[in-house]
Protein backbone atom coordinates (compact mmCIF):
# COMPACT_ATOMS: atom_id res chain seq x y z
CA UNK A 1 0.00 0.00 0.00
CA UNK A 2 1.14 3.57 -0.56
CA UNK A 3 0.63 6.92 0.88
CA UNK A 4 1.07 10.24 -1.46
CA UNK A 5 1.16 13.35 -0.34
CA UNK A 6 0.94 15.92 -3.72
CA UNK A 7 3.37 19.23 -3.31
CA UNK A 8 7.08 20.25 -5.11
CA UNK A 9 21.44 26.13 -1.27
CA UNK A 10 23.52 27.15 -2.65
CA UNK A 11 26.92 26.01 -1.44
CA UNK A 12 30.23 26.80 -2.08
CA UNK A 13 31.69 25.46 -5.45
CA UNK A 14 34.31 22.44 -4.91
CA UNK A 15 37.65 21.98 -7.36
CA UNK A 16 37.79 18.29 -9.18
CA UNK A 17 41.28 16.37 -8.97
CA UNK A 18 40.70 13.21 -11.21
CA UNK A 19 42.82 10.64 -9.31
CA UNK A 20 41.93 7.74 -11.55
CA UNK A 21 40.29 7.11 -15.28
CA UNK A 22 39.46 3.72 -17.06
CA UNK A 23 36.86 1.60 -18.54
CA UNK A 24 35.15 -0.83 -17.07
CA UNK A 25 33.93 -3.24 -19.83
CA UNK A 26 31.42 -6.29 -19.10
CA UNK A 27 29.10 -7.78 -21.28
CA UNK A 28 25.15 -8.13 -21.07
CA UNK A 29 23.08 -11.41 -21.25
CA UNK A 30 23.48 -11.41 -25.18
CA UNK A 31 26.64 -11.27 -25.56
CA UNK A 32 26.84 -7.70 -26.09
CA UNK A 33 29.39 -4.98 -24.61
CA UNK A 34 28.94 -1.99 -22.49
CA UNK A 35 31.06 0.01 -21.43
CA UNK A 36 30.97 2.63 -18.27
CA UNK A 37 33.62 5.38 -17.70
CA UNK A 38 35.07 5.52 -14.08
CA UNK A 39 36.77 8.11 -11.90
CA UNK A 40 37.47 8.85 -8.64
CA UNK A 41 37.55 12.88 -8.41
CA UNK A 42 37.64 14.99 -5.29
CA UNK A 43 34.97 17.49 -4.07
CA UNK A 44 35.35 20.36 -1.45
CA UNK A 45 32.92 20.47 1.19
CA UNK A 46 32.79 22.75 4.39
CA UNK A 47 36.17 23.81 5.63
CA UNK A 48 37.73 22.89 2.15
CA UNK A 49 37.56 18.81 3.19
CA UNK A 50 37.65 17.07 -0.41
CA UNK A 51 35.03 14.31 -0.34
CA UNK A 52 36.46 11.35 -2.44
CA UNK A 53 33.91 10.79 -4.82
CA UNK A 54 33.00 7.99 -7.43
CA UNK A 55 32.00 8.65 -10.11
CA UNK A 56 30.41 6.09 -13.06
CA UNK A 57 29.13 7.81 -16.34
CA UNK A 58 27.23 5.72 -19.32
CA UNK A 59 27.44 5.57 -22.58
CA UNK A 60 26.86 7.72 -24.96
CA UNK A 61 27.13 11.91 -25.27
CA UNK A 62 25.35 14.05 -22.93
CA UNK A 63 24.75 15.96 -20.63
CA UNK A 64 23.18 12.91 -18.75
CA UNK A 65 20.94 13.16 -15.37
CA UNK A 66 22.58 12.81 -12.36
CA UNK A 67 22.16 10.61 -9.45
CA UNK A 68 24.21 10.98 -6.18
CA UNK A 69 24.47 7.75 -4.00
CA UNK A 70 25.27 8.18 -0.04
CA UNK A 71 26.36 6.15 2.01
CA UNK A 72 25.51 5.22 6.10
CA UNK A 73 27.52 5.06 8.81
CA UNK A 74 28.51 2.32 10.95
CA UNK A 75 27.35 1.33 13.98
CA UNK A 76 30.89 1.81 15.74
CA UNK A 77 33.13 4.54 14.96
CA UNK A 78 36.24 2.81 14.57
CA UNK A 79 34.95 1.37 11.56
CA UNK A 80 34.53 4.82 10.26
CA UNK A 81 38.13 5.54 9.59
CA UNK A 82 38.57 1.90 7.22
CA UNK A 83 35.41 2.80 5.31
CA UNK A 84 36.27 3.01 1.57
CA UNK A 85 34.55 5.09 -1.44
CA UNK A 86 31.29 3.23 -1.93
CA UNK A 87 30.39 1.36 -5.12
CA UNK A 88 26.55 0.13 -4.29
CA UNK A 89 26.69 -1.53 -7.51
CA UNK A 90 22.66 -3.16 -7.66
CA UNK A 91 21.68 0.81 -7.21
CA UNK A 92 24.84 1.65 -9.88
CA UNK A 93 24.38 -0.29 -12.60
CA UNK A 94 20.76 0.24 -12.51
CA UNK A 95 20.87 3.92 -12.56
CA UNK A 96 23.33 3.28 -15.82
CA UNK A 97 21.02 1.85 -17.53
CA UNK A 98 18.47 4.16 -17.18
CA UNK A 99 21.32 7.01 -18.18
CA UNK A 100 22.09 8.29 -15.44
CA UNK A 101 25.41 9.52 -14.16
CA UNK A 102 26.53 8.29 -10.83
CA UNK A 103 28.92 9.88 -8.14
CA UNK A 104 29.11 8.44 -4.80
CA UNK A 105 30.90 10.85 -2.35
CA UNK A 106 32.30 9.29 0.92
CA UNK A 107 31.54 11.86 3.47
CA UNK A 108 33.82 14.12 6.07
CA UNK A 109 35.14 11.54 8.40
CA UNK A 110 35.11 8.88 6.41
CA UNK A 111 37.53 6.36 5.29
CA UNK A 112 40.08 8.72 2.54
CA UNK A 113 38.09 11.47 2.84
CA UNK A 114 39.28 11.94 6.49
CA UNK A 115 38.70 15.70 8.19
CA UNK A 116 36.23 15.61 11.46
CA UNK A 117 33.14 13.82 11.56
CA UNK A 118 30.37 16.02 11.33
CA UNK A 119 27.71 13.71 11.64
CA UNK A 120 27.38 12.82 15.36
CA UNK A 121 23.97 13.41 17.35
CA UNK A 122 25.43 13.34 20.53
CA UNK A 123 24.41 11.70 23.45
CA UNK A 124 21.66 8.84 23.49
CA UNK A 125 20.04 10.10 26.18
CA UNK A 126 19.58 13.54 24.03
CA UNK A 127 20.07 13.48 20.54
CA UNK A 128 20.12 15.91 18.13
CA UNK A 129 19.09 14.33 15.10
CA UNK A 130 17.71 16.95 13.61
CA UNK A 131 21.01 18.91 13.09
CA UNK A 132 23.74 15.61 12.77
CA UNK A 133 21.12 14.88 9.81
CA UNK A 134 21.90 18.36 8.01
CA UNK A 135 25.64 18.17 8.60
CA UNK A 136 24.97 14.78 6.53
CA UNK A 137 23.26 17.49 4.06
CA UNK A 138 25.84 20.15 4.22
CA UNK A 139 28.46 17.13 2.28
CA UNK A 140 25.50 16.18 -0.17
CA UNK A 141 24.83 19.91 -0.85
CA UNK A 142 28.59 20.46 -1.97
CA UNK A 143 28.14 17.44 -4.42
CA UNK A 144 25.04 19.15 -5.94
CA UNK A 145 26.72 22.27 -6.33
CA UNK A 146 30.05 20.62 -8.18
CA UNK A 147 27.85 18.70 -10.73
CA UNK A 148 25.53 21.79 -11.27
CA UNK A 149 28.46 23.09 -13.15
CA UNK A 150 29.69 20.67 -14.90
CA UNK A 151 28.65 20.21 -18.40
CA UNK A 152 27.95 16.81 -19.13
CA UNK A 153 25.39 16.48 -16.50
CA UNK A 154 21.63 18.17 -16.77
CA UNK A 155 22.12 20.58 -13.82
CA UNK A 156 18.18 20.77 -13.50
CA UNK A 157 17.84 16.57 -13.31
CA UNK A 158 19.46 15.52 -10.40
CA UNK A 159 18.26 12.31 -8.36
CA UNK A 160 19.63 12.52 -4.30
CA UNK A 161 19.57 9.13 -3.03
CA UNK A 162 20.80 7.62 0.42
CA UNK A 163 20.51 4.74 2.83
CA UNK A 164 20.77 4.73 6.39
CA UNK A 165 22.51 7.91 8.05
CA UNK A 166 22.77 8.96 4.14
CA UNK A 167 19.13 8.32 3.75
CA UNK A 168 18.28 10.54 7.04
CA UNK A 169 21.09 12.60 4.97
CA UNK A 170 19.11 13.04 1.69
CA UNK A 171 15.88 13.69 3.64
CA UNK A 172 17.47 16.52 5.50
CA UNK A 173 18.72 18.26 2.60
CA UNK A 174 15.87 18.23 0.87
CA UNK A 175 14.39 20.81 3.57
CA UNK A 176 16.73 23.33 1.84
CA UNK A 177 15.03 22.05 -1.57
CA UNK A 178 18.80 22.30 -3.32
CA UNK A 179 18.52 23.75 -7.08
CA UNK A 180 18.53 21.01 -9.50
CA UNK A 181 17.36 17.99 -6.85
CA UNK A 182 14.09 16.70 -9.02
CA UNK A 183 13.92 13.82 -6.20
CA UNK A 184 14.97 12.11 -3.33
CA UNK A 185 15.19 8.46 -2.52
CA UNK A 186 15.07 7.41 0.90
CA UNK A 187 16.26 3.71 1.32
CA UNK A 188 15.45 2.75 5.63
CA UNK A 189 16.89 6.52 6.57
CA UNK A 190 17.34 7.62 10.05
CA UNK A 191 19.96 7.91 12.85
CA UNK A 192 20.74 6.36 16.77
CA UNK A 193 19.53 2.76 15.40
CA UNK A 194 20.40 -0.47 16.80
CA UNK A 195 20.70 2.09 20.94
CA UNK A 196 21.51 0.38 22.83
CA UNK A 197 20.92 -3.22 21.09
CA UNK A 198 17.75 -3.15 18.85
CA UNK A 199 15.80 -0.60 18.71
CA UNK A 200 16.61 3.36 18.49
CA UNK A 201 17.21 5.25 21.40
CA UNK A 202 15.45 8.20 20.85
CA UNK A 203 12.94 7.26 18.51
CA UNK A 204 10.24 10.29 19.39
CA UNK A 205 13.13 13.20 18.44
CA UNK A 206 13.70 11.25 15.15
CA UNK A 207 10.08 11.65 14.46
CA UNK A 208 9.93 15.06 15.81
CA UNK A 209 13.34 16.04 13.32
CA UNK A 210 11.28 14.52 10.48
CA UNK A 211 8.75 16.90 11.24
CA UNK A 212 10.88 19.59 10.96
CA UNK A 213 12.37 18.43 7.79
CA UNK A 214 9.17 18.20 5.50
CA UNK A 215 7.98 21.55 6.86
CA UNK A 216 10.29 22.99 4.35
CA UNK A 217 11.15 20.07 2.10
CA UNK A 218 8.85 20.57 -1.21
CA UNK A 219 10.74 18.34 -3.28
CA UNK A 220 9.26 14.51 -4.14
CA UNK A 221 10.66 11.60 -1.92
CA UNK A 222 10.01 8.14 -1.38
CA UNK A 223 10.29 6.59 1.35
CA UNK A 224 11.63 2.77 1.35
CA UNK A 225 11.63 0.37 4.64
CA UNK A 226 11.73 -2.99 4.92
CA UNK A 227 8.86 -4.74 7.27
CA UNK A 228 11.97 -6.31 9.10
CA UNK A 229 14.38 -3.58 9.46
CA UNK A 230 15.82 -4.19 12.71
CA UNK A 231 17.03 -0.68 12.96
CA UNK A 232 13.56 1.57 12.02
CA UNK A 233 10.70 -0.98 12.45
CA UNK A 234 7.58 -0.32 10.53
CA UNK A 235 5.80 1.11 13.17
CA UNK A 236 9.38 4.26 13.75
CA UNK A 237 9.58 4.50 10.52
CA UNK A 238 5.78 5.47 8.90
CA UNK A 239 5.94 7.58 12.31
CA UNK A 240 8.40 9.87 11.07
CA UNK A 241 6.62 9.51 7.45
CA UNK A 242 3.47 11.26 8.71
CA UNK A 243 5.44 13.79 10.79
CA UNK A 244 7.12 14.61 7.51
CA UNK A 245 4.15 14.93 5.07
CA UNK A 246 2.11 16.65 7.70
CA UNK A 247 4.03 19.76 6.96
CA UNK A 248 3.29 20.01 3.55
CA UNK A 249 6.48 18.10 1.98
CA UNK A 250 5.52 15.51 -1.21
CA UNK A 251 6.27 12.17 -0.10
CA UNK A 252 5.29 8.55 -0.85
CA UNK A 253 5.78 5.94 1.90
CA UNK A 254 6.37 2.13 0.24
CA UNK A 255 6.82 -0.64 3.08
CA UNK A 256 9.14 -3.03 1.41
CA UNK A 257 8.24 -7.25 1.94
CA UNK A 258 11.12 -9.06 5.02
CA UNK A 259 14.54 -9.21 3.73
CA UNK A 260 17.21 -12.12 5.01
CA UNK A 261 17.57 -11.44 8.73
CA UNK A 262 17.62 -7.56 8.55
CA UNK A 263 15.69 -5.62 6.13
CA UNK A 264 17.84 -2.51 7.19
CA UNK A 265 20.20 -4.06 4.42
CA UNK A 266 18.06 -4.49 1.84
CA UNK A 267 19.18 -1.66 -0.55
CA UNK A 268 22.51 -3.19 -1.15
CA UNK A 269 22.45 -6.77 -0.41
CA UNK A 270 22.47 -9.20 -3.16
CA UNK A 271 18.98 -9.62 -4.31
CA UNK A 272 17.87 -6.75 -2.61
CA UNK A 273 16.79 -4.83 -5.75
CA UNK A 274 14.34 -7.44 -7.06
CA UNK A 275 12.06 -5.75 -4.06
CA UNK A 276 12.64 -2.17 -4.45
CA UNK A 277 13.42 -1.78 -8.12
CA UNK A 278 9.73 -1.03 -9.43
CA UNK A 279 8.88 1.20 -6.92
CA UNK A 280 11.53 3.35 -8.06
CA UNK A 281 11.71 3.10 -11.10
CA UNK A 282 7.79 4.10 -10.58
CA UNK A 283 8.55 6.84 -8.80
CA UNK A 284 11.63 8.17 -11.45
CA UNK A 285 8.57 8.18 -14.10
CA UNK A 286 7.18 10.30 -12.29
CA UNK A 287 9.65 12.70 -12.41
CA UNK A 288 9.60 13.08 -15.74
Amino acid sequence: MKHRCSQGRDLWAGAVVALLLFDLVASDARGQSAAAAEEIIAIASVGGVQLQTRVRRPQGAGPHPLAIINHGSPASGSERPTMEIPTYRPATDWLLSKGYTVALPLRRGYGQTGGRWAENYGSCRNPDYYHAGLATGDDIGAVVEFFRRRSEVKRQAILVIGASAGGWGSVAEASRNPNGVLGILNFAGGRGGHQPRVGNCAPRRLVEAAGRYGSTARIRSLWLYSENDTFFGPKLSRSMFDAYVRGGAPAQYVPLPAFGNDGHRVFNAPGGRTLWQAPADEFLAQLK
